[in-house]
């Protein structure tokens, strides 16, 4: 048996090249979700105060102070309100419950206010809370 000698040279076929791997994927939330989650509870703040990279980043530091800074006013001042309406329930229970409520859904619609703006890439200062966290965020 004689061997087949190729009637036309062959030469290497070009495949197409696989595109480069990014050294630094994205991963994790972006800054905008990271802001907004810090004001669900203090806890996700405390969490994005500890853990890298969102220790590093100046606007999630931001939000999580705003967050827990806002969180202790809110126990505080129920905890305030509280024991001194507290002395009205004997006398008149509508003397303490609709200030108590009143005082829950300014809360309320503060919590929202900044969850929103915090979403939105916006950083949004309450007044006093608002200093005291931008400090602490830029330690």
């Amino acid at each position: 048996m004689t061997e087949p000698t190729p009637s036309t040279p062959t030469t290497p076929t070009s495949e197409p090249t696989p595109a480069p791997i990014p050294t630094n994927p994205p991963a994790g939330l972006s800054d905008n979700a990271a802001g907004a989650i810090a004001y669900i509870t203090f806890i996700p703040a405390i969490v994005f105060l500890l853990v890298e990279p969102y220790n590093k980043n100046a606007y999630i530091r931001f939000h999580a102070w705003q967050s827990i800074f806002l969180s202790a006013a809110a126990i505080a001042t129920q905890m305030v309100f509280g024991f001194a309406l507290a002395v009205f329930i004997f006398f008149a229970p509508l003397l303490y419950t609709i200030p108590m409520h009143l005082i829950q859904l300014a809360f309320f619609v503060i919590w929202i206010i900044v969850l929103v703006n915090a979403s939105q890439g916006k950083r949004f200062k309450l007044p006093v809370i608002g200093d005291l966290a931008e400090k602490q965020a830029n330690k």
